[in-house]
Protein backbone atom coordinates (compact mmCIF):
# COMPACT_ATOMS: atom_id res chain seq x y z
CA UNK A 1 0.00 0.00 0.00
CA UNK A 2 1.31 3.65 -0.63
CA UNK A 3 2.20 5.74 2.37
CA UNK A 4 0.25 8.66 3.53
CA UNK A 5 1.59 11.49 1.31
CA UNK A 6 2.96 14.43 2.57
CA UNK A 7 1.88 16.54 -0.15
CA UNK A 8 -1.51 17.25 1.13
CA UNK A 9 -3.47 15.31 -1.42
CA UNK A 10 -5.29 11.61 -1.79
CA UNK A 11 -3.76 9.72 -4.17
CA UNK A 12 -6.88 7.35 -5.89
CA UNK A 13 -5.58 5.63 -9.08
CA UNK A 14 -4.03 8.13 -10.61
CA UNK A 15 -1.12 7.10 -12.92
CA UNK A 16 1.86 5.54 -11.04
CA UNK A 17 4.40 7.72 -12.84
CA UNK A 18 3.49 10.93 -11.69
CA UNK A 19 4.93 11.94 -8.01
CA UNK A 20 1.76 14.04 -7.21
CA UNK A 21 -1.85 12.52 -6.18
CA UNK A 22 -4.93 13.13 -7.84
CA UNK A 23 -6.29 15.65 -5.30
CA UNK A 24 -4.39 18.39 -4.48
CA UNK A 25 -4.82 20.91 -2.18
CA UNK A 26 -3.41 25.19 -3.23
CA UNK A 27 -3.01 28.19 -0.76
CA UNK A 28 -3.53 30.85 -3.40
CA UNK A 29 -2.82 33.80 -1.59
CA UNK A 30 -4.62 32.65 1.65
CA UNK A 31 -7.65 31.29 -0.31
CA UNK A 32 -7.55 27.53 0.13
CA UNK A 33 -8.66 25.59 -3.21
CA UNK A 34 -9.17 21.66 -3.59
CA UNK A 35 -8.75 20.37 -7.14
CA UNK A 36 -7.64 17.54 -9.15
CA UNK A 37 -4.25 17.27 -10.93
CA UNK A 38 -5.18 16.73 -13.97
CA UNK A 39 -7.17 19.86 -13.82
CA UNK A 40 -3.73 21.86 -13.63
CA UNK A 41 -2.20 20.42 -15.90
CA UNK A 42 -4.61 20.93 -18.40
CA UNK A 43 -3.40 23.44 -20.40
CA UNK A 44 0.41 22.36 -21.64
CA UNK A 45 2.90 24.70 -21.44
CA UNK A 46 1.02 26.93 -18.61
CA UNK A 47 2.54 27.88 -15.33
CA UNK A 48 0.67 25.14 -13.68
CA UNK A 49 1.52 22.63 -15.85
CA UNK A 50 5.14 23.37 -15.46
CA UNK A 51 4.81 23.32 -11.86
CA UNK A 52 2.73 20.26 -11.61
CA UNK A 53 4.38 18.04 -14.49
CA UNK A 54 7.80 18.75 -15.17
CA UNK A 55 8.88 19.28 -11.31
CA UNK A 56 8.71 17.27 -8.01
CA UNK A 57 6.87 17.55 -4.65
CA UNK A 58 9.75 19.08 -3.15
CA UNK A 59 10.38 21.87 -5.76
CA UNK A 60 7.61 23.41 -4.88
CA UNK A 61 6.63 26.13 -1.71
CA UNK A 62 4.43 24.85 0.98
CA UNK A 63 2.58 26.88 3.42
CA UNK A 64 2.47 25.59 7.41
CA UNK A 65 -0.01 23.35 6.14
CA UNK A 66 1.75 21.72 3.50
CA UNK A 67 -0.05 22.68 0.69
CA UNK A 68 1.14 24.01 -2.49
CA UNK A 69 1.40 28.23 -2.26
CA UNK A 70 0.80 30.35 -4.77
CA UNK A 71 1.50 34.29 -3.89
CA UNK A 72 -1.29 35.47 -6.39
CA UNK A 73 -4.73 36.94 -5.93
CA UNK A 74 -6.58 34.22 -4.22
CA UNK A 75 -10.18 35.78 -5.09
CA UNK A 76 -9.10 35.91 -9.23
CA UNK A 77 -7.71 32.40 -8.98
CA UNK A 78 -11.41 31.00 -8.49
CA UNK A 79 -11.93 31.88 -12.37
CA UNK A 80 -8.59 30.50 -13.37
CA UNK A 81 -9.28 27.06 -11.80
CA UNK A 82 -13.10 27.04 -13.81
CA UNK A 83 -11.35 27.78 -17.26
CA UNK A 84 -9.03 25.42 -16.45
CA UNK A 85 -12.01 22.56 -15.96
CA UNK A 86 -13.30 22.95 -19.20
CA UNK A 87 -11.27 25.78 -21.50
CA UNK A 88 -14.55 27.96 -21.04
CA UNK A 89 -14.56 31.33 -19.34
CA UNK A 90 -17.91 32.45 -17.88
CA UNK A 91 -17.72 35.57 -16.03
CA UNK A 92 -20.85 37.45 -13.70
CA UNK A 93 -22.52 40.35 -15.05
CA UNK A 94 -20.53 43.60 -14.27
CA UNK A 95 -17.33 41.90 -13.61
CA UNK A 96 -14.98 44.60 -12.19
CA UNK A 97 -11.98 42.30 -12.48
CA UNK A 98 -11.18 42.22 -15.77
CA UNK A 99 -8.02 43.90 -16.53
CA UNK A 100 -6.85 41.93 -13.48
CA UNK A 101 -7.92 38.87 -14.57
CA UNK A 102 -5.99 39.10 -17.68
CA UNK A 103 -2.98 39.95 -15.76
CA UNK A 104 -3.22 36.63 -13.89
CA UNK A 105 -4.25 34.67 -16.63
CA UNK A 106 -0.72 36.30 -18.31
CA UNK A 107 0.73 35.08 -15.02
CA UNK A 108 -0.17 31.89 -15.36
CA UNK A 109 0.85 31.94 -19.14
CA UNK A 110 -2.84 30.96 -20.00
CA UNK A 111 -2.63 32.80 -23.69
CA UNK A 112 -6.06 31.53 -24.94
CA UNK A 113 -7.45 33.11 -21.78
CA UNK A 114 -5.24 35.99 -22.26
CA UNK A 115 -6.52 37.02 -25.54
CA UNK A 116 -10.02 36.37 -24.58
CA UNK A 117 -9.45 38.84 -21.64
CA UNK A 118 -7.87 41.95 -23.78
CA UNK A 119 -9.68 44.51 -24.11
CA UNK A 120 -11.39 45.33 -27.84
CA UNK A 121 -11.35 48.41 -29.58
CA UNK A 122 -14.07 49.86 -31.97
CA UNK A 123 -12.64 52.11 -35.06
CA UNK A 124 -14.68 55.12 -33.98
CA UNK A 125 -13.69 56.50 -31.07
CA UNK A 126 -11.29 53.86 -29.83
CA UNK A 127 -14.14 52.53 -26.61
CA UNK A 128 -12.57 49.70 -24.90
CA UNK A 129 -14.67 46.60 -23.87
CA UNK A 130 -14.00 47.64 -20.02
CA UNK A 131 -15.80 50.59 -20.58
CA UNK A 132 -18.62 48.82 -21.91
CA UNK A 133 -18.35 46.23 -19.59
CA UNK A 134 -18.23 47.94 -16.30
CA UNK A 135 -20.46 51.16 -17.28
CA UNK A 136 -22.93 50.21 -19.84
CA UNK A 137 -24.64 53.96 -19.68
CA UNK A 138 -21.12 55.86 -20.40
CA UNK A 139 -20.59 53.69 -23.16
CA UNK A 140 -24.08 54.46 -24.71
CA UNK A 141 -22.94 57.77 -24.64
CA UNK A 142 -19.87 57.42 -26.10
CA UNK A 143 -20.84 55.13 -28.77
CA UNK A 144 -23.59 57.70 -29.60
CA UNK A 145 -21.51 60.53 -30.44
CA UNK A 146 -20.81 61.26 -33.78
CA UNK A 147 -23.80 59.81 -35.86
CA UNK A 148 -22.57 57.24 -38.75
CA UNK A 149 -19.69 55.70 -39.28
CA UNK A 150 -19.13 58.14 -42.38
CA UNK A 151 -19.45 60.90 -40.22
CA UNK A 152 -17.06 60.02 -37.36
CA UNK A 153 -14.19 60.48 -39.37
CA UNK A 154 -15.19 64.03 -40.22
CA UNK A 155 -15.88 64.57 -37.07
CA UNK A 156 -13.95 63.24 -34.23
CA UNK A 157 -10.79 65.52 -33.86
CA UNK A 158 -6.76 63.82 -34.55
CA UNK A 159 -4.76 64.25 -31.26
CA UNK A 160 -2.70 67.19 -32.38
CA UNK A 161 -6.34 68.75 -32.52
CA UNK A 162 -6.53 72.10 -29.95
CA UNK A 163 -9.88 69.63 -28.37
CA UNK A 164 -7.82 67.51 -26.41
CA UNK A 165 -10.40 66.70 -23.97
CA UNK A 166 -10.70 63.04 -23.21
CA UNK A 167 -14.50 60.96 -23.77
CA UNK A 168 -14.20 60.26 -20.35
CA UNK A 169 -13.77 64.02 -19.15
CA UNK A 170 -17.02 64.82 -21.82
CA UNK A 171 -19.39 62.48 -20.65
CA UNK A 172 -18.94 61.86 -16.86
CA UNK A 173 -22.23 61.98 -14.74
CA UNK A 174 -23.28 64.18 -11.77
CA UNK A 175 -23.61 62.66 -8.75
CA UNK A 176 -22.54 62.55 -4.55
CA UNK A 177 -20.67 60.54 -3.13
CA UNK A 178 -20.01 59.60 0.75
CA UNK A 179 -16.69 59.27 2.51
CA UNK A 180 -17.01 57.60 5.57
CA UNK A 181 -14.35 57.20 8.64
CA UNK A 182 -14.51 55.39 12.03
CA UNK A 183 -12.08 56.87 14.85
CA UNK A 184 -11.57 56.87 18.39
CA UNK A 185 -9.78 59.69 20.62
CA UNK A 186 -9.07 60.26 24.61
CA UNK A 187 -9.47 63.34 26.63
CA UNK A 188 -7.38 63.93 29.67
CA UNK A 189 -9.35 64.98 33.00
CA UNK A 190 -7.77 68.48 32.47
CA UNK A 191 -10.40 69.78 29.70
CA UNK A 192 -7.79 71.32 27.68
CA UNK A 193 -5.32 68.77 27.61
CA UNK A 194 -4.63 67.44 23.99
CA UNK A 195 -6.56 64.98 22.75
CA UNK A 196 -4.79 61.50 21.80
CA UNK A 197 -6.62 60.36 18.19
CA UNK A 198 -6.05 56.80 16.73
CA UNK A 199 -5.21 55.77 13.34
CA UNK A 200 -8.22 55.76 11.19
CA UNK A 201 -8.69 52.14 10.84
CA UNK A 202 -10.79 52.19 7.38
CA UNK A 203 -12.34 54.64 4.51
CA UNK A 204 -15.49 53.34 3.93
CA UNK A 205 -16.94 54.44 0.05
CA UNK A 206 -20.46 55.18 -0.44
CA UNK A 207 -22.61 56.22 -3.70
CA UNK A 208 -22.97 54.85 -7.27
CA UNK A 209 -20.58 51.75 -8.20
CA UNK A 210 -19.76 53.83 -11.48
CA UNK A 211 -18.76 57.17 -10.12
CA UNK A 212 -16.63 55.39 -7.28
CA UNK A 213 -14.60 53.56 -9.73
CA UNK A 214 -14.16 56.51 -11.90
CA UNK A 215 -12.96 58.38 -8.45
CA UNK A 216 -10.76 56.15 -6.90
CA UNK A 217 -10.07 53.34 -9.52
CA UNK A 218 -7.39 50.51 -8.15
CA UNK A 219 -7.22 52.40 -4.75
CA UNK A 220 -11.03 50.93 -4.58
CA UNK A 221 -11.32 47.13 -2.71
CA UNK A 222 -13.94 45.99 -5.32
CA UNK A 223 -13.91 42.37 -3.42
CA UNK A 224 -16.73 43.28 -0.92
CA UNK A 225 -19.18 43.71 -3.71
CA UNK A 226 -17.65 42.29 -6.75
CA UNK A 227 -21.03 42.21 -8.92
CA UNK A 228 -22.92 45.00 -8.50
CA UNK A 229 -23.56 47.00 -11.59
CA UNK A 230 -22.62 50.23 -12.32
CA UNK A 231 -25.69 52.31 -12.44
CA UNK A 232 -26.45 50.55 -8.54
CA UNK A 233 -25.71 51.79 -5.31
CA UNK A 234 -23.19 50.62 -2.69
CA UNK A 235 -21.68 51.00 0.35
CA UNK A 236 -19.64 48.15 1.05
CA UNK A 237 -16.62 49.85 -0.84
CA UNK A 238 -13.64 51.01 1.24
CA UNK A 239 -10.46 52.51 0.15
CA UNK A 240 -6.74 50.53 0.48
CA UNK A 241 -5.53 53.49 2.14
CA UNK A 242 -6.20 55.26 5.35
CA UNK A 243 -5.40 59.28 4.61
CA UNK A 244 -8.38 61.36 4.27
CA UNK A 245 -6.82 64.37 2.69
CA UNK A 246 -5.83 61.66 -0.22
CA UNK A 247 -9.48 60.70 -1.04
CA UNK A 248 -10.38 64.72 -0.98
CA UNK A 249 -7.92 65.19 -3.37
CA UNK A 250 -8.71 62.45 -5.64
CA UNK A 251 -12.51 63.30 -5.58
CA UNK A 252 -11.22 66.80 -6.01
CA UNK A 253 -9.23 66.22 -9.25
CA UNK A 254 -12.70 64.94 -10.99
CA UNK A 255 -14.97 68.04 -10.01
CA UNK A 256 -16.47 66.79 -6.71
CA UNK A 257 -16.51 69.26 -3.99
CA UNK A 258 -17.95 69.19 -0.64
CA UNK A 259 -21.22 69.88 0.12
CA UNK A 260 -21.85 68.24 4.17
CA UNK A 261 -20.04 66.94 6.46
CA UNK A 262 -21.68 65.14 10.02
CA UNK A 263 -19.62 63.72 12.75
CA UNK A 264 -20.98 62.08 15.94
CA UNK A 265 -19.28 61.07 19.22
CA UNK A 266 -19.96 58.47 21.82
CA UNK A 267 -17.75 57.56 25.00
CA UNK A 268 -17.03 54.18 24.70
CA UNK A 269 -15.64 53.69 27.96
CA UNK A 270 -15.56 55.19 31.36
CA UNK A 271 -13.59 53.89 34.13
CA UNK A 272 -14.23 54.68 37.80
CA UNK A 273 -10.83 55.58 38.33
CA UNK A 274 -10.91 59.02 37.74
CA UNK A 275 -6.98 58.81 36.91
CA UNK A 276 -8.38 57.13 33.93
CA UNK A 277 -8.48 58.94 30.61
CA UNK A 278 -12.05 58.59 28.82
CA UNK A 279 -12.09 56.84 25.12
CA UNK A 280 -14.37 58.13 22.65
CA UNK A 281 -15.34 56.58 19.24
CA UNK A 282 -16.20 59.14 16.69
CA UNK A 283 -18.42 58.42 13.42
CA UNK A 284 -17.70 61.16 10.23
CA UNK A 285 -19.19 61.08 6.65
CA UNK A 286 -18.14 63.46 4.25
CA UNK A 287 -20.79 64.45 1.67
CA UNK A 288 -18.71 65.23 -2.13
CA UNK A 289 -21.37 66.45 -5.48
CA UNK A 290 -20.06 66.92 -9.08
CA UNK A 291 -22.78 68.68 -10.74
Amino acid sequence: MDSADTTRGISNGEDTRSPFPEIIELNVGGQVYVTRHTTLIAVPDSLLWNMFSQKTPQELARDSKGRYFLDRDGFLFRYILDYLRDLNLVLPDYFPEKSRLQREAEFFQLHDLSKRLSPKVSKEDSICEDISQSDPEEAAILSGRGGSSSETSHLVPSVSSTNTRSPSLESRKSGYITIGYRGSYTIGRDIQTDAKFRRVARITVCGKTSLAKEVFGDTLNESRDPDRPPERYTSRYYLKYNFLEQAFDKLTEVGFHMVACSSTGTCAYASNDPNEDKIWTSYTEYVFCRE
